[in-house]
């Protein structure tokens, strides 16, 4: 557990020990009554179990064992419910069967135990990730000897899936991770990235993108929007048709957009205010003296939205008003419930890295990569393992996760302060906690009615995190925030344009109370919530004025088409 970010094919370091110390081997051979793993990390943790507890979780153990092998003695194949063996070939041979269904005991047996550990809340936390990892990584679907799956697959493909799977295994290894997507389906600016556009501003951190309108009117004030610096921009730009840039264009919007940097050496020195005042504030400059307005309308998702929240902070403590509405997509502000990644995040792992990159120096993106895909190691790795690596198949074509494996590194001094700071000590919550400048930051200063927005399955951004934004914008007069929640995760949520009517999302008006309260009023609405925030935006977006001819003005000519150079920059140049 001293890693922050461990490897991606191995999360934790556990199936290589586990092969090493011949553990496996006692796991397929016997019930994994001796729990060496999980009792080295109880031990770890300083944690205990409840001697009784454990009794009745043995005792169970052994009877739902025994009617196990009683139902497979009898010829009678045991139910299994996982969609990891949901194939025939699972049910076709009762010894495969068996071992699905005893490994599902086992698993469950070793969770139980994990949530009976006595332990402080973060601890416990931490030793129930261990485990999920372990139990993970164990399934008999993740190994050839004990997959039929991939067994018949060989056979009935006289041995090419096999060698196909190889090809596949040395090809990502010369990658460093685990291919999700057919990337040669896609290429930034050719069908991802696509939106028209020239960039009219940049920087060493970032460069700005001005869009074609696509109305012969559009709303006099603009919109400016701050992407994560984790992963590159066109999340927010797939295809035309999941575009979110492309949404608000059509929807009458003059839409400017922060491309950043992948940083390199060069910018191994680069720090949080670094990229407060030389990217979004700069950004945010940019966009009024393009468009002539002294007010905008900003949305920020992911870290882009801490980052502009930051800004606005700043700004209008200092007597601007640069804003006439924010939009927060999974966004954090405050910190108490970081989810599950808090798992990486104590003192020892935040100082380890301080030490080794926090006065220069980067954080790759790789290992972001290998961080968020530990978070869901079925879907994100051991899914792959078993398609890509035992039954030879190729990855199907997919945006999202082209994207999703466009990684980006982050300069050491700006992550580390990062983690202390927002993730380890919270003080972003707290007036005058931080100081961007030596300026104490102060949310509460921001005086602009804000669209919060919350993914209901976000393992990265917990909703509930997402709502407490409301209690920390316009804290006087909470009725200036709005809240809605979206199904799904923290990237398939937010990407849900109206026109495929996939998914639902939940509004409730009142957001003065708990995020339960919320919740508890809420009601269910069909589709995408992308309508409720561009009717919220037009609100704020002023009169209607004839769409400009020409990207940029006098000052802020085209440098070049969208999307830019920065953002086809690869994390390992």
């Amino acid at each position: 557990m001293n890693n922050i970010f461990p490897p991606q094919i191995d999360p934790q370091g556990w199936l290589s020990q586990f092969t090493d110390s011949g553990a496996w081997q006692a796991w397929t051979q016997k019930p994994p009554i001796d729990t060496t793993p999980l009792t080295a990390a109880v031990k770890e943790f300083g944690a205990s179990i409840d001697p009784s507890a454990l009794a009745k979780l043995q005792a169970d153990y052994m009877r739902q064992m025994s009617e196990l092998w009683q139902e497979v003695m009898s010829a009678k194949a045991p139910a299994i419910g996982d969609r990891r063996f949901a194939s025939p070939e699972w049910q076709s041979n009762p010894l495969f069967a068996f071992n699905a269904a005893a490994y599902l005991l086992n698993a469950r047996f070793l969770m139980a135990l994990a949530n009976s550990v006595e332990a402080a809340p973060r601890a416990k936390q931490k030793i129930r990730f261990a485990v999920q990892q372990m139990v993970d990584a164990m399934s008999p679907a993740n190994f050839l000897v004990t997959n039929p799956e991939a067994q018949k697959k060989i056979i009935d493909t006289k041995g090419d899936s096999l060698a196909k799977g190889i090809a596949h295994m040395l090809e990502d290894i010369q990658k460093g991770r685990i291919s999700q997507s057919d990337e040669s389906a896609f290429e930034v600016g050719r069908n991802v990235a696509t939106s028209e556009g020239a960039v009219v501003f940049e920087n060493a951190l970032f460069q700005l993108i001005q869009y074609k309108p696509l109305t012969k009117s559009v709303y006099e004030k603009p919109l400016l929007l701050v992407p994560p610096c984790i992963n590159k921009y066109y999340i927010l730009d797939l295809q035309p048709e999941n575009s979110l840039v492309r949404h608000a264009v059509e929807q009458g919007h003059t839409v400017f957009l922060v491309s950043w940097c992948n940083p390199d050496r060069s910018l191994g020195q680069a720090t949080w205010d670094d990229y407060i005042l030389d990217g979004v504030v700069k950004s945010i400059n940019v966009v009024q003296e393009i468009s002539g307005q002294d007010q905008i309308n900003a949305l920020g998702f992911c870290v882009g939205g801490t980052l502009l929240s930051t800004a606005l902070a700043l700004l209008f403590a200092r007597g601007d008003e640069p804003v006439a509405s924010v939009t927060l997509l999974t966004t954090f502000l405050d910190f108490s419930d970081p989810g599950v990644i808090e798992v990486f995040i104590d003192e020892a792992q935040v100082s380890m890295r301080e030490q080794a990159i926090g006065r220069g120096g980067l954080m790759p993106g790789r290992d972001f990569a290998s961080t968020f895909s530990s978070l869901r190691p079925n879907d994100l790795v051991w899914n792959y393992v078993k398609s890509n690596y035992l039954k030879g198949e190729e990855p199907p074509p997919f945006d999202l996760l082209y994207w999703n494996a466009d990684s980006t590194n982050l300069p050491g001094p700006m992550f580390c302060w990062y983690l202390r700071n927002l993730y380890l000590e919270n003080n972003l919550r707290v007036p005058g906690k931080t100081k961007v400048a030596n300026e104490p930051i102060d949310l509460a200063a921001i005086d602009a009615p804000v669209f919060i927005y919350g993914s209901k399955e976000d393992h990265i951004v917990p909703w509930t995190s997402s709502y407490e934004s409301t209690k920390l914008l316009n804290p006087k007069d909470r009725g200036r925030n709005r809240f809605i929640l979206g199904a799904s995760g923290h990237i398939a949520g937010v990407i849900n344009p109206p026109a495929k009517k996939k998914r639902n999302y939940w509004s409730n008006d009142a957001v003065t109370g708990s995020a339960e309260e919320w919740m508890a009023g809420a009601k269910v609405q069909p589709g995408s919530w992308w309508p409720e925030w561009t009717a919220f935006l037009a609100e704020y977006a002023g009169k209607q004025i004839a769409a400009p001819k020409k990207f940029g003005n006098a000052k802020y000519t085209p440098i070049e088409a969208a999307p830019g150079r920065y953002v086809k920059v690869k994390a390992d140049h």
